[in-house]
């Protein structure tokens, strides 16, 4: 699997926990990390995009 792709699963299992969870406190983290991970997707996204893009015009 992809970095990428990791994460959004990881993003996917906090959010469920965050659900789940009784605590108001530890729902707010897991919901906040749950952000982050995506957050983190989205720049290896990006960042891959735009690597693929600089080998293409250079080539």
């Amino acid at each position: 699997m992809g970095i990428a792709k990791d994460l959004k699963k990881q993003a996917k299992t906090a959010e469920q926990a965050a659900v789940r969870t009784a605590d108001e406190f530890a729902a707010e983290q897991m919901k906040n990390l749950a952000q982050a991970f995506r957050a983190q997707a989205e720049v290896v996204k990006r960042n891959k995009k735009k690597k693929k893009y600089e080998l293409h015009r250079k080539g």
